[in-house]
């Protein structure tokens, strides 16, 4: 074998000089979109140290590099989950059952400002803001109408909200009570992934500490009342929204999931129990082979961290499971129509890379939420990769592709780099304190913007290929004033209408819970069933936990 490498490592250099000497070569910035150098070429003794039985294998079988699935997309094509949620829940509602006619296999809700902050409609700070980026929740009577003719009993709903998760979940189950669906049929993930908020999207209402109270508090009793759903999704999206390398959203992504299963184990909680639970959530950008070697690295890394410093024995708790959304960072304003192309790329490479499910972001999102056509583009997308391309007969097609196994391993190795590091501040946590990740992003923001201003990078119809007057020539949804009227007239109702002392008296024992360091989500879900409002529950919990204030970071 060493032989025939000398061979082929001699021919290459042959063959390199050759290339070289003919002067042809492109005078471009050959590196990936996170700024990672790329070779002209790849072969065998690039590979040559990857053992394929220990590091590759085959899909559903450790280390899981191609897939969790022994069969993949021949089993089960991926969840086509769109991103949905504006305006009313009435708005909303009539989007779930549109999508649902054409095709979608499952509910994703967007969340307005207000509701992702922890706020009701009808307070001061969400003025402007209701109904604006996503759907106004303020009550179960607004989950109630969101859901209204879907059986949650048959469908699978992932809902992005972080801060107050675990109000909203609780909203859910009371939808579910109100529908006589048992807990137990319940499929969906909730995300509650509150580090990458300290860290990237800065949406948070309490201290780190009592976070993770609520989250392992979700983890604890969705694990014995809701075994089918997902209590978390760790997310890595929006640290790549933020401006983060591929390198750095796979490191920090994983970082924060040990975090969590760290705190579940200091909770008490059996790994084997409540890891097979967590789950996770990834950006798609656009330099198609690095986000296919992410996700391939992405799920080595946690199988051997699983089995080697935790000690899981179940095999669902060495399979990292994720969601995929493409990348909203890299939609233009300009030439709207690239982004249809964009997006089917970026696709591309979350299905090439196994992803479990999948959104497509629709052509207008950089302008406003998306119009229906727009959305049904978007999900026409999904569908023709998954019907017309042939990428689904096959499992794990670019196995054995020495570009991507080279690949895959070199950003496995630099997430180990980045492990190291953090370990070095005690852990996520402190490490947040001390700005490390968000400087780290910032930095990596910064490199970006340089190589395009420089033209290193051409982002088309931007910076390069550019249309002078061009106009803009797509629908726009436009959401009205009339909204935060409506949300906030339903609001006064509700208060006028249900039972104040049963508010009160859920309210008080929510209170007591939380100094009595007692698992929240029962109280939290005796706070719905009372029909308390969001904005109550955590302005509660604000009293006992305090509000977070990010230390500056230069």
């Amino acid at each position: 074998m060493n032989n025939g490498l000398d061979q082929i490592q001699e021919a290459r250099k042959h063959w390199e000089a050759s290339v070289r000497s003919g002067g042809k070569l492109r005078q471009a910035s050959f590196t990936t979109v996170s700024g990672e150098p790329v070779e002209m070429l790849y072969g065998p003794e690039d590979v040559q140290e990857i053992n394929f039985l220990s590091e590759i294998g085959f899909p559903g079988e450790y280390p899981y590099t191609r897939g969790i699935h022994p069969t993949g997309y021949r089993g089960r094509l991926w969840t086509m989950r769109q991103f949905a949620g504006f305006g009313t829940p009435e708005d909303t509602n009539e989007r779930y059952h549109y999508l649902m006619e054409h095709g979608q296999t499952g509910l994703s809700v967007a969340f307005d400002l207000p509701t992702l902050m922890g706020r009701d409609a009808d307070d001061p700070l969400s003025e402007g803001e209701v109904g604006i980026c996503g759907v106004a929740v303020s009550s179960l009577a607004d989950m109630e109408i969101l859901f209204k003719g879907i059986n949650l009993g048959e469908i699978s709903t992932s809902m992005t909200i972080n801060a107050p998760a675990a109000m909203v979940m609780a909203f859910y189950l009371g939808v579910a009570e109100k529908q006589g669906v048992d807990f137990g049929k319940l499929r969906g993930t909730i995300q509650a992934d509150i580090l990458k908020e300290y860290i990237a999207q800065k949406e948070w209402i309490y201290p780190p500490e009592p976070s993770m109270r609520l989250i392992i508090d979700m983890f604890e009793y969705m694990t014995k009342e809701v075994p089918q759903w997902n209590p978390i999704s760790v997310s890595g999206y929006h640290i790549r929204e933020a401006g983060s390398t591929a390198i750095q959203e796979l490191a920090f992504t994983l970082a924060d999931g040990f975090a969590y299963v760290e705190a579940g184990i200091e909770r008490g909680l059996d790994v084997d129990v409540f890891v097979p639970r967590i789950s996770f959530f990834f950006n798609s950008h656009l330099d198609f082979f690095e986000e296919i070697a992410k996700f391939r690295a992405a799920r080595r890394i946690w199988a051997k961290r699983m089995k080697n410093k935790y000690g899981a024995k179940n095999p669902r708790s060495l399979m990292l499971r994720f969601h995929t959304q493409t990348a909203g960072c890299s939609l233009t304003a300009q030439q709207p129509e690239n982004n249809i192309v964009r997006t089917a790329y970026q696709a591309l490479a979350g299905v090439l890379g196994g992803t479990q499910s999948l959104h497509t972001n629709s052509m207008d999102e950089t302008l406003a939420l998306p119009s229906e056509k727009a959305v049904k583009i978007a999900l026409r997308t999904q569908q023709l990769i998954a019907y017309e391309t042939g990428v689904a007969n096959t499992i794990d097609p670019l196995a054995g592709s020495y570009f991507v196994e080279a690949l895959t391993a070199k950003m496995e190795e630099e997430a180990e780099r980045y492990f190291e590091k953090i370990d070095t501040f005690g852990g996520v946590i402190p490490a947040i304190e001390a700005g490390f990740f968000q400087r780290e992003i910032a930095d990596a923001a910064y490199r970006y913007q340089r190589e395009l201003d420089a033209k290193e990078k051409i982002i088309v119809g931007v910076n390069d290929f550019v249309e002078e007057g061009e106009k803009l020539e797509i629908p726009i949804l436009v959401i009205s004033p009339e909204v935060e009227i409506k949300q906030r007239k339903r609001l006064a109702d509700l208060r006028q209408s249900r039972n104040v002392e049963s508010v009160e008296r859920s309210l008080d024992e929510l209170r007591q819970a939380s100094l009595d360091q007692k698992n929240l989500m029962p109280y939290l879900l005796q706070c719905t069933r009372s029909y308390v409002t969001l904005g109550e529950m955590c302005s509660v919990l604000s009293e006992v936990f305090g509000v977070y204030e990010e230390p500056a970071v230069f």
